[in-house]
Formats: C-alpha cells, sequence, structure tokens
C-alpha cells in the first residue's frame, strides 16, 4: 500500500476521532469553563505525545540540523495555531449545536485554498470560486436564525476556529515534510497548553473540582481527540497534499452530525439542513480535479 494512501486512511480516521470529539467538549462545559477544559486537554495531550516522542527519539537516529529547525519552528507555529483554533472552538461550543459546529467548523476546506492563493500566489480554478461562494451561501443557511442577517456569538466563535484551522493545516502541511512529526506534534500541544492555560487564569477561575468533575470528556478529548487525532494528521500530511487533506479531515462535520443527533439527540431545522447540504456540495466541488 502507498504512503499516499496510508495518509489519507489515517486522516480520515482522524476525522471520525474529532467528529466524535465534539460531543465530548459539548458535554464537558456542563461542569467545566471553556478555556480550562481546553487548556485540561491539552497539557494531557502535551504529557501523552511528549512521552511517546522521548522513547522514540532514543531509538531514531539523530536529527539533521533541518530537521531540528522544521520540527521546532513547525511545533511551535502548529501550536499557535492550534491553541487558538481550539480556543474559538471550545468557547463557541457553549452557544451552538455539536453538529452545527462540525459543519462551519469544516470551513477550512474552503479556506485553504484561498489562503493559497492570496499568501503564495497558488492559482486555483474557477470551481474553488464557485464552491468558495456556495460555502458562504450554505453558512448563512446554516448559521443566521430568524430575520437576523448575522451569525451568533457561537457560530462566528466557530468560523474564526476555521480560519486558525486554516493555518493549522498549511502549517503541518509545510513543515512535516521536513520535521520530525511525532515531534513537531508533542511542541504543538506544549505550546497550545501553556497558551490555554495562560488564558484560563487570565479570563476564567480554574479550580480541580471542575476539572474532576469533567473528567471523562477531558480524557477522550485530551488523549483521543488530541493526542492521537492531531499526531496522526501531522504524520499523514507528510504524504498528502494540504488541499486534499482538508477535504478528508473535513469528514469531521459528518461524523460531527451524526454523533450529535446519536448521542445528544441534536435535530437541525430544514433551513439548516438545507445549509448543511450546499456546504457538503461546495466541499465535493472543490476537490473535483482534472488530471494534468
Amino acid at each position: 500500500m502507498r504512503k499516499s494512501t496510508i495518509g489519507h486512511l489515517m486522516l480520515v480516521l482522524a476525522a471520525f476521532i474529532w467528529g466524535t470529539a465534539f460531543v465530548a467538549q459539548r458535554v464537558g462545559m456542563d461542569s467545566i469553563g471553556p478555556i480550562t477544559f481546553n487548556a485540561t486537554r491539552m497539557i494531557l495531550a502535551a504529557l501523552a505525545v511528549g512521552g511517546v516522542a522521548l522513547v522514540l527519539r532514543r531509538r531514531r537516529p539523530a536529527l539533521t540540523v533541518r530537521e531540528k529547525r522544521d520540527t521546532w519552528l513547525g511545533g511551535i507555529s502548529c501550536g499557535l495555531f492550534l491553541s487558538a483554533a481550539s480556543i474559538f472552538q471550545q468557547t463557541g461550543l457553549v452557544e451552538t449545536d455539536a453538529g452545527k459546529a462540525g459543519f462551519i467548523t469544516a470551513m477550512y476546506l474552503l479556506l485553504v485554498p484561498v489562503i493559497q492563493y492570496l499568501l503564495f500566489r497558488r492559482r486555483q480554478p474557477v470551481r474553488v470560486w464557485i464552491a468558495v461562494g456556495l460555502g458562504l451561501a450554505g453558512m448563512y443557511l446554516l448559521c443566521v436564525r430568524g430575520d437576523r442577517l448575522a451569525l451568533t456569538r457561537g457560530d462566528a466563535l466557530i468560523f474564526a476556529c476555521a480560519v486558525m484551522y486554516s493555518g493549522h493545516i498549511l502549517c503541518c502541511g509545510y513543515f512535516a515534510r521536513g520535521g520530525w512529526p511525532i515531534g513537531i506534534s508533542a511542541i504543538q500541544f506544549a505550546v497550545a497548553a501553556l497558551v490555554s492555560l495562560g488564558a484560563a487564569f487570565l479570563l476564567e477561575q480554574p479550580a480541580w473540582t471542575q476539572v474532576t468533575a469533567a473528567s471523562v470528556p477531558i480524557l477522550y478529548c485530551g488523549l483521543i481527540s488530541g493526542g492521537i487525532g492531531f499526531t496522526l494528521q501531522v504524520i499523514a500530511q507528510r504524504y498528502s497534499d494540504p488541499t486534499v487533506a482538508s477535504l478528508l479531515m473535513s469528514l469531521e462535520s459528518v461524523f460531527a452530525v451524526l454523533a450529535g443527533a446519536i448521542l445528544l439527540g441534536e435535530r437541525m431545522s430544514g433551513r439548516e439542513l438545507l445549509g448543511c447540504a450546499v456546504m457538503l456540495c461546495a466541499i465535493l466541488l472543490v476537490q473535483f480535479r482534472k488530471d494534468e
């Protein structure tokens, strides 16, 4: 089996883990502040992945100068984007459904090619810009309630999360090719843990009783969604194009809707379901390519 195929399967598995994690993130908000929740899950992920990295580091050849540079720069850059994205997402989940949050988060699929064009002048075909328009229309149907022509606060925070995840995907795609993926993942969690912990003490009042009350969601989001899911992403993006990777990871939106309906009993209105369908069309359209 080709490495690219293995990488794609790893990304689909990561998407499943993240999609189901939206349920754990919603449930965790019953007893703990969103930023405190995020800080504890990042600390747990940093300890778990950091421990694995230390063990594996002793068994592999010494890193070259370039590998060290890309590992540290990649870990710090990815960590900053990851911390911002996860804080926006966790805070937004307080005010929106898990399924809807999954679809809005998946907007990174449309944002990645747009950012690649704006920053790196990578030209995109017309279908990409059509998909962007469809994505915006889908977001309107999905997020705007009643007659108000404005996003709810929770929806806006989740969209900001999608922007940050776009940066995270591009950073992973760039640095994972030259750095050590496990090292990048460990460093990114350490950075995200420090940033999230500082924000938690600044904006909330963390307490150990809150952590113990939300221990099960924290364990799932820290070890499974964080430690395993994001490490799979970094490893897989060593062999995947960022745009293709974003498509596969956007499947988390489908898994989020299914998990929200099955585990939380969430239901969407007809307008919101139409918005999901339009966004799904945009997601598919942006990936249709003619062989060159």
